[in-house]
């Protein structure tokens, strides 16, 4: 089967899986949305449908001081006896914890909290019923522990502190045959990073370092695919390896990308001397051949039209959302958003409906019933890297006039660069659309689908992770704000479009 790279396009950062018979899982960091930790499934590990989410409650997710890129860090999940482990970071409150699920569609269990210091936890279930739980901290930090209640039963140690390149993160500790392997990532989520890997015939080392490492990088290598790193193993049920890890896709020179760090894919095969090869030693394409058999799922459908009293997996909010701010059920089969005080450039929960983008060339349209009463009031459509980088195109009022406006802000910098006044034919029902390619952004607006009119645009590059910082990738959302006092009025969506454009092969 020939596929293609990234098998998860925009932000699913820090990928990892687990198989249980013919099924794989797989699980990508969330930062500082809402719900957290996305949850896929595949049977060939590249056609991947979202089951939905691990963190659903506030009780298990509190984000309501996470700033941008805070919140929930790098997730590994496990399955062990017929129940379901993900261990994440929540470095913005608590720290380590491990959820458990009978199935991984939930329902996730409450957090149990894991005293272990370090980030990017990992959990190995070993033949003999020890639980090691390791961490990023100086280098692979592990302790074993009981995983019903979290307790450390050994005191934490670094077993391996990687090959000198910085922060080494990202460990999986694995079993094949009589070795125990470590792999890692070093060299920063940046053009630096790279996989490691190191065995060792017991779980505490001491571990050596495979001579080919590193085992997978793209750096200092001419290729569309960069920052590889923080991958982790699975085998198939025929015996066939595979790995998942981060990359990126920069635009423009200097280079730089604004879709996050992506979801990857590549064979593994076990070479003579024990350690295993990453696609072409270590390389990998943007088209790539697996053994796996092609199991597709589903097409997505390009429109919510919220004809249901649940927003589908695709959708996230800021951080814990407000109840009040949002509604399925006030109008049936519309998505009613209530502007707070909270506008976007608060680290808050402001009323924000929101999903990531995935492709580089794409339409994203709502059509919005929104009568502002003052100058303060809005809703409409953003682009958001995060609070203080993003666009958006939005109905407001100036003076007597209601009116569609677009504004940028780009760090300090902000302003309105367009205002048009509407017609009446359009003040209470109104089409707002964004149009993406690899380099910009084009904001439109008008009363019908087949007549929109551009009011502005905006480059993509000042919305991409060397500007605006960060570990995220860029959201396309709607949104409702009274930017200091609530509105007094709701915005109404009557539906979303999410249409991919063809563009030329890369």
């Amino acid at each position: 089967m020939k596929y293609r790279n990234p098998v998860l396009s925009g932000f699913h950062p820090d990928p990892s899986v687990c198989r249980v018979g013919r099924d794989f899982y797989l699980v990508t960091s969330s930062f500082e949305y809402f719900p957290g930790v996305p949850v896929f499934h595949s049977r060939d590990l590249v056609h991947w449908d979202q089951l939905g989410h691990c963190l659903t409650r506030e009780s298990q997710l509190p984000l309501r001081k996470a700033g941008a890129s805070q919140g929930v860090f790098a997730p590994t999940i496990r399955h062990h006896r017929g129940l379901f482990y993900m261990t994440t970071t929540n470095v913005s409150a608590g720290g380590n914890f491990i959820v458990t699920a009978n199935h991984p569609a939930g329902p996730w269990s409450e957090p149990v909290m894991v005293r272990q210091e370090g980030i990017d936890p990992s959990l190995f279930f070993d033949d003999d019923g020890s639980v090691y739980y390791t961490t990023s901290r100086d280098g692979a930090l592990q302790s074993r522990i009981d995983v019903k209640t979290g307790a450390l039963l050994t005191e934490p140690k670094v077993v391996w502190p990687g090959t000198g390149g910085q922060y080494p993160e990202a460990p999986h500790l694995y079993r094949r045959r009589e070795w125990y392997y470590l792999m890692i990532a070093e060299g920063g989520t940046e053009y630096g990073h790279m996989v490691t890997i190191a065995r060792s015939t017991s779980p505490w080392g001491p571990f050596t370092p495979c001579p080919r490492n590193p085992i997978l990088t793209h750096r200092s290598f001419r290729s569309p695919i960069q920052v590889l790193g923080h991958a982790d193993l699975v085998e198939a049920e025929s015996g066939e390896w595979s790995a998942v890890f981060l990359g990126v896709r920069p635009v423009g020179y200097p280079p730089c990308y604004h879709l996050g760090r992506e979801t990857f894919l590549s064979p593994v095969t076990w070479a003579e001397d024990g350690f295993p090869v990453i696609g072409q030693q270590g390389r990998i394409e943007l088209e790539m051949e697996s053994s796996l058999e092609p199991a597709p799922g589903p097409a997505a459908a390009a429109r919510d039209d919220f004809d249901s009293l649940t927003l589908g997996p695709q959708w996230n909010f800021l951080r814990n959302p407000d109840p009040a701010c949002y509604s399925l059920a006030e109008r049936p089969s519309h998505l009613r958003l209530r502007g707070s005080a909270h506008g976007l450039g608060d680290i808050a929960s402001p009323a924000w409906v929101g999903r990531r983008q995935r492709h580089f060339s794409l339409r994203a349209a709502a059509c919005l019933e929104f009568s502002p009463e003052t100058e303060n009031e809005e809703a409409g459509l953003v682009a958001r890297m995060n609070e203080t980088h993003h666009y958006e195109i939005f109905v407001t009022r100036r003076g007597t006039m209601d009116c569609v406006v677009l504004r940028r802000r780009i760090g300090s910098l902000h302003a309105e660069v367009a205002c048009e006044p509407l017609s009446a034919g359009t003040t209470s029902r109104i089409i707002l659309a964004i149009d993406a390619d690899r380099e910009r952004y084009r904001f439109l607006y008008g009363a019908a689908e087949g007549g929109l009119k551009c009011l502005g645009q905006g480059e993509t590059r000042y919305l991409s992770t060397e500007v605006a910082g960060g570990f995220t990738g860029v959201y396309l959302a709607m949104y409702a704000s009274g930017n200091g006092s609530p509105c007094k009025r709701p915005a109404d969506f009557d539906w979303f479009d999410y249409q991919e454009h063809d563009e030329p092969s890369r």
